[in-house]
């Protein structure tokens, strides 16, 4: 799990810190080892060659910088990434001229729909250059809006549960004996009566209520319990759906010049129990949180990094947003833009919740 960022009171000198920020800014910038000639030739460091030289092997030597075989210059480590992360995280806000563009960009959506999802993916993308990630706001406790029933065969229906939340659910129920969609439409309006409104626990208490004695009560109890499943099913799942967006500009980079390593990617980030491990940790967490490499707990996402935040309210509705690109990611440009799209998700779980 990734450590959270901070200031980081590291030993470095600010000689040295302003050296492994240029590094790191030229080499997000070329994707080209970087040398002293080019350090003193782009950057105001205010010393000489010789000296950045020296600087640059002492930071190779503690870990923060290495370089290729073939080449002269350096390139930053996952440490010297870290380093230099938990020195900006909290001095990188989105401009304002950004601010309002995206402002503008969410005010002409339909307000609390899935396209509030589908643009914050999109508009992630578009700024940093990266992926851009969105979940819908996942409640802690869904409830039944209503359900119904529809004869498939006469052994054989399809439950359909609407949540209150928008989400959408199909299931089939065996039935034990054969039953008419007429008895099948009575025991929905029996549940809607019972159920409307309720989240699990609620239904579970309910429909322990309904009388054991009376034979009427089997089927109503049957599909009762299955709806008593299918909501705890989901209140377990940390995420519903995945919008994304940008990868193309994930592509374009010269470290997925395989597109297997990219594949194998995308299919970790699909991997709910993956996701949701990351959501869980965030939960009671409101800022940005970054995973650098190999500090991702899934093997496959060992070339790329993760900035993501949480949004909504821990106790009602929890999302998140973020951006994924390779290691030599622009990270003041995806720490600003993800910290100010995920206060404007906030917006949107505050007034729905108001």
């Amino acid at each position: 799990m990734a450590r959270r960022v901070r200031r980081s009171s590291g030993p470095l000198d600010l000689r040295s810190q302003a050296i492994l920020r240029a590094v790191i800014e030229e080499y997000v910038t070329t994707a080209q080892p970087v040398g002293s000639h080019a350090l003193v030739e782009r950057y105001r460091l205010g010393v000489s060659s010789a000296t950045v030289r020296a600087v640059l092997a002492e930071l190779e030597a503690g870990g923060l910088l290495t370089h290729p075989h073939t080449s002269a210059g350096r390139v930053p480590t996952e440490s010297g990434y870290r380093y230099y992360v938990e020195s900006i995280v909290d001095s990188v806000p989105l401009p304002p001229v950004e601010q309002l563009m995206i402002r503008h960009q969410f005010g002409q959506v339909e307000f609390a729909s899935e396209h509030w999802f589908r643009l914050a993916a999109t508009t992630l993308a578009s700024v940093t250059r990266a992926a851009g990630l969105a979940t819908p706001a996942k409640p802690t406790s869904a409830h039944l809006r209503r359900l119904d029933l529809v004869s498939i065969s006469d052994r054989l229906a399809s439950l359909i549960l609407v949540l209150r939340e928008g989400a959408l659910k199909q299931l089939l129920v065996n039935l034990d004996r054969p039953t008419t969609q007429d008895e099948l439409s009575s025991v929905a309006n029996v549940l809607n009566a019972l159920l409307a409104g309720r989240t699990a626990a609620d239904a579970a208490r309910l429909l322990g209520g309904l009388d054991p004695g009376d034979p009427g009560s089997d089927l109503p109890r049957k599909v009762g319990e299955r709806v008593t499943r299918a909501l705890q099913d989901f209140d377990g799942e940390a995420i519903e759906e995945l919008f994304s967006d940008g990868l193309l500009n994930v592509m374009a980079a010269p470290e997925f010049a395989q597109s297997e390593k990219l594949r194998r990617v995308f299919a970790a980030l699909e991997n709910r129990v993956y996701l949701s491990e990351l959501i869980g940790g965030m939960a009671t967490d409101g800022d940005v949180r970054i995973w650098i490499g190999s500090e991702n707990p899934a093997e496959e996402m060992a070339d790329v990094s993760l900035v993501l935040a949480p949004y909504g309210n821990p106790k009602r509705a929890i999302g998140v947003v973020g951006v994924l690109g390779p290691t030599r990611m622009a990270y003041p440009q995806a720490i600003g833009t993800v910290r100010f799209v995920s206060g404007l998700m906030n917006e949107l779980i505050d007034h729905l919740y108001a």
